[in-house]
């Protein structure tokens, strides 16, 4: 980790690796055993004005303002591109400050870069529309543009891909950004910066600033309020979200948050158990259940509840626990003591009234100071916090249910919506429930659902906007009405269109004879030209088209206001000035 050429100990901003005026730094740790990683710039509302304000005047460089899709899908490819080449020691530095293990990080960083090449394609589809006027004389165009600066707040349960999903998206339609990584995995965030430097981004536009908790709330404020922010995009809870969103009101800014869950797990009596069993161990325990789409609430069908809580169980008890950089390691650590004790608060809460623990409920200090045993609780009730709340840790609470009616009430039950998961084989069943089920996501008999091509997001308390897909773009993007009067088009007489037809017809046809000319001189490889010396693969030259006559549009028997209003309408829409070839 040490020797790593992207590990970085500075913010970048405006094109330079800077530190906080103040001096101040915090430390990254390792949450497996505690070590300290290194540390970054602890910066407050006047670093992070200096970050608003490179992304503000790079936006109107004309550089950067006057990009073409293709240029900035070119610098999203070498983004991408040097990515690829530095996957191990991005994930390296990832599951250092993060815990989870090595095949996750690598795992995330293959999917944080799909999302690079996916906005370095989408940039190129930012497509406008054409209305037909119900007006004469008039066309009606609608265009898609970049709002502006974009802040984008991230968390640190995958700092890699919520990065990369975000700014490509902004990126790609033409804003610049500001991203504030979190406390916890600031590290990922900075050498992802240090491709973006190396990808040749303008100055200003990828900025990335670093802060302790400290000074989070106040860095918050900032983006939202500032009149130099255009949008936020924010994936974290559901009540830093919904401060955000308040603070955004006053500038009526626009917002794109990804919030917390309570996923619900339903497990009919139909269901292939075998696929139900990898389901839940892939849904519940990536990053030791610190995911905002982890399964909370296991819903299992009465006549198949038994059954799998045993085979769940002996699943959960072979998972390999420990540091995550040693091989064969499935689960590392939580991300910090707060976590940690949450974690087991709920736990305690369970038992405390009268849920059974049937594997794990303890931490595991022999491990270190962070880690949590996989645990399996049944017997849940509506009064528990294990039932109400996100988790976010290695445990799989249980809800015993008899009806398909009753386990729709259960996990629809909730402020929440972001993910939901069920395994039936009953075919009706599952139409019914994907449509009665409350929530942005659904995993049908299938427990990984995230992917670049879907759009990712939630409804009720879970959030607003999609990320991700053709629809992660227009959280950048704004929709610009325009209205072309007074064209003049019925003022032109049929003989017009009809010669201006002909000439383009003319045009055509000369266009094909001329590539024919060029593709039919190729020899028989037996005819005596290959013995001339001439080199039989050169192509003749494209011989001169003749003048195409578009000087005789313009009729000399037509009025001079007529061929005067002919010759603008050729100007003005196909670019041919007529008025030179007189």
């Amino acid at each position: 980790m040490h020797s790593n050429p992207l590990k970085q100990s500075q913010a970048y901003v405006n094109g330079s690796w800077i530190g906080a005026r103040s001096g101040a730094t915090f430390d990254v740790q390792n949450p497996a055993n505690g070590a300290v990683l290194g540390a970054v710039p602890d910066m407050t509302r006047d670093d992070v004005q200096l970050a608003i304000d490179a992304a503000y005047e790079a936006f109107y460089e004309p550089r950067w303002h006057n990009s073409t899709a293709k240029e900035r899908a070119a610098l999203l490819k070498n983004w991408h591109a040097l990515m690829e080449k530095n996957r191990q020691e991005i994930a390296s530095i990832m599951t250092a400050e993060s815990g989870k293990p090595l095949a996750e990080s690598l795992g995330e960083v293959a999917y944080g870069n799909s999302f690079v090449e996916w906005f370095a394609e989408e940039a190129r589809r930012i497509y406008g529309e054409i209305v037909p006027s119900p007006v004469a004389n008039r066309q009606i165009m609608m265009t898609r543009n970049p709002v502006g600066v974009a802040g984008l707040i991230t968390p640190w349960n995958f700092p890699h891909a919520m990065i990369t999903r975000k700014a490509a998206a902004a990126i790609a339609a033409g804003c610049t950004v500001v991203i504030k990584p979190a406390e916890d995995t600031p590290l990922t965030a900075l050498a992802l910066a240090r491709l973006a430097e190396e990808a040749g981004f303008p100055k200003g536009v990828i900025n990335v600033i670093t802060s302790s908790r400290t000074h989070a709330a106040e860095i918050g404020q900032l983006l939202c309020g500032s009149d130099k922010v255009a949008a936020i995009s924010f994936t974290g809870s559901t009540e830093v979200g919904k401060l955000l969103y308040r603070q955004c009101a006053d500038g009526v800014k626009r917002i794109g948050l990804e919030l917390g869950g309570n996923a619900p797990f339903i497990v009919f009596k139909s269901a292939d158990m075998e696929k139900a069993l990898t389901g839940a161990m892939n849904s519940k325990f990536r990053n030791c259940g610190q995911t905002c789409i982890s399964a909370n609430r296991f819903l299992i069908q009465d006549e198949v509840h038994d059954e799998f809580v045993a085979k769940l169980i002996e699943r959960i008890r072979k998972l390999a626990i420990g540091d995550g950089s040693r091989d064969g390691v499935q689960i590392g650590p939580l991300i910090n003591q707060a976590q940690l004790k949450k974690v087991d608060q709920f736990v305690q809460d369970a038992k405390d009234k009268g849920a059974k623990v049937h594997t794990g409920g303890k931490t595991l200090p022999e491990l270190g100071p962070l880690y949590y045993e996989p645990t399996v609780v049944t017997d849940l009730r509506d009064n528990m916090l294990l039932y109400n709340e996100e988790v976010f840790g290695p445990v799989v609470s249980v809800v015993r249910f008899k009806t398909e009616a009753e386990a729709l009430a259960i996990a629809n039950g909730t402020r929440r919506g972001l993910a939901g998961y069920f395994f039936s084989n009953d075919l009706n069943q599952v139409f019914r429930v994907a449509r009665q089920l409350e929530t942005g996501m659904i995993g049908i008999n299938e427990g990984l659902i995230s992917a670049t091509e879907a759009a990712f997001g939630g409804i009720k308390e879970s959030g607003i906007g999609r990320e991700g897909s053709r629809h992660g773009i227009d959280e950048y993007v704004y929709i610009k009405y325009l209205c072309y009067g007074n064209l003049h088009i019925q003022d032109l007489d049929g003989s017009f269109f009809e010669k201006f037809g002909s000439i383009l017809r003319q045009k055509s046809i000369q266009n094909d004879e001329s590539v024919r000319a060029r593709l039919e001189p190729f020899p028989d490889e037996n005819e005596a030209e290959a013995e001339s010396g001439a080199d039989p693969t050169t192509l003749p030259p494209v011989a001169e088209a003749e003048d195409s006559g578009t000087e005789t549009l313009l009729d000399e028997s037509d009025s001079e206001d007529q061929q005067e209003k002919q010759a603008e309408f050729i100007e003005d829409v196909f670019g041919w000035n007529l008025a030179s070839r007189t």
